[in-house]
Order: C-alpha cells, then structure tokens, then sequence
C-alpha cells in the first residue's frame, strides 16, 4: 500500500488542481459586488440522513484557499447525521469562502455518499469474518478523497494503484502463458528489481484455485465471479494457504451470503462507481 505521504501527497495535488480547474484567473462573481476587505461566516448544513465524510479534506481546501479562515467542526468524519444537521462553521474573508465552497461541496457530497454506502455494506457484514474493500474503480483524478472517503464508512482499501500491489487477473494470465507461468514471472520480476509487493491472483474456476495452490507466494486469491457453491468449496480448497478475496456482481442482496462462505474479503466496485452524491450546502449566516 502508499505510503501516508504519498497519500498526503496526492490529496494536495488534487486540491491544487480542483481550485484551478474552478477558479482559473479569479473569481469575478465575487470580485464584481464583494469587497476584498468583507468578512463572512457560512455553515455546512446537512440535507439528508446519512454517514458525513470530507470535513478533514475540507479543511485542507480552505487551508490552501486562505490560511486565515477559521472552522468551528460539530460533528466530525464517519458521524452518522441527519437532515437539519450543520457539520462545521467556516468564517473568514467573504470572497476565500466563495472560492472553496464548490469544491469544498464537490468534494464532502461525493465523500459522504460513498461513507454512507460502505456503512451500509459494513453493517451487512456484521458478525462474519469478512471485510469490504474498494477498488481501482474510482472518478479519475478524485482517487484518495473516494478511498478515504471508504475508510471513514469503516470499510478498508485495496490496492491503491497498479504500482503498490501486484495483481493478476485473467488478462495478465493469458497473456503469459497460463497461470502459474505468469506468477513464476512476477516472482522472478520483483526478485530482480528488489521490489516487495504483495502478490494477488484471479482464479475464474476451482481447477484454477487448484492451480494456483501449486505456486508458493501468492497472497491472495481473488475468486472472481463465483457462485455461492463454488466459493465455499474454494475456501474450503485454499484453507488458510493465503488470504481470500470474493468479487463481481455482488451487491447488498448477495453480499452476506458470500461472506458466509467464510472469504476474507469482498470486493466492490460500487462502492465508488455507483453512488449518488449525498445532499450538503454551505450557507451564509
């Protein structure tokens, strides 16, 4: 996995480019009837029940609008809230406030739906032994702030690019020749380029899972678009060899009996690709 610097990193590159992106040379709205000396407060104010997610981000946004603006934060990330709700207090200069506040909201309602949504999946999960992970199925350029976003719901983070983890799926094994030539050569490609990076591998089938056993050093096994019986005789087959990972097309009707067939993890990309913004607004007081 990255590093937390690296994360850091990527969540300031993000930030510089969502304030160029829309602002560009200045805002002129504000510019044109607020003067440069006004003082303001705003509140963010919830407007539908669900997990709250980016208030740390948005700090971190207003930060770099202008480091003079102050925020007063009631209810802080992975808060259960409700409509009615006001989450912090942002006062400062009236025109640094319009600038962040479209990305402050861009941002915090994409962040809060995806909370909300792995939650939901959380609580699903209670009771089993298997964990919610995400993927690399996320709005490009708005990655870390839908993984955190992730982790605030409780649920935990995948790989977070095709640089931290290796892991071969079906392409990559067909490619090569078949799967136990393709992780022979990854073993052999990190050894020689010093590299320690987990190993994951897809198996489509059990004869596959069967293959793959044969290999030492495999972290995982992805079992890919099993059903409910092939999966259970797959962690019965890996046993606790390596980790095991369940995923494709598996939503909240199906997700608690996959878990029940005893995987460490599940994996959905739904959990970033197919939510709607949670309803949030900054209002001037």
């Amino acid at each position: 996995m990255i590093s937390d610097a690296q994360f850091q990193n990527e969540l300031q590159l993000l930030i510089v480019n969502a304030i160029r992106e829309d602002v560009g040379p200045s805002d002129y709205s504000s510019l044109a009837c607020i003067p440069s000396t006004a003082m303001g407060k705003a509140k963010l104010l919830v407007k539908e029940d669900g997990i709250i997610a980016g208030v740390a981000f948005a700090k971190m946004i207003f930060e770099y609008v202008d480091a003079s603006l102050q925020i007063e934060t009631l209810i802080l990330d992975g808060t259960p809230v409700k409509k009615g709700d006001i989450v912090f207090y942002v006062s400062g200069s009236s025109q640094s406030i319009l600038k962040a506040e479209r990305v402050v909201l861009n941002s915090m309602q994409r962040m809060s739906a995806i909370a909300t949504k792995t939650n939901a999946y959380v609580q699903l999960l209670e009771g089993t032994r298997t964990k919610i992970l995400d993927t690399r199925k996320t709005t490009p350029g708005f990655r870390a702030p839908e993984k955190w976003a992730v982790k605030i719901g409780g649920g935990e983070n995948h790989r977070f690019a095709l640089y931290d983890m290796i892991m071969l799926k079906d392409n990559h094994n067909d490619f090569a020749g078949g799967i136990t030539l393709a992780i022979a050569k990854t073993k052999a490609f990190l050894a020689a380029n010093n590299l320690d990076l987990k190993i994951i591998v897809e198996a489509r089938n059990l004869a596959e899972v069967a293959e793959i056993l044969e290999s030492n050093g495999v972290h995982r096994i992805l079992i890919d678009n099993f059903n409910f019986e092939d999966t259970q005789k797959a962690v019965i087959l890996i046993q606790d060899k390596c980790q095991t990972e369940s995923s494709g097309n598996i939503n909240e009707n199906t997700i608690r009996t996959y878990a029940e067939c005893g995987v460490n993890y599940i994996s959905s990309g739904a959990l970033t690709h197919s939510i709607y913004n949670m309803d949030l607004s900054l209002k001037a007081i």
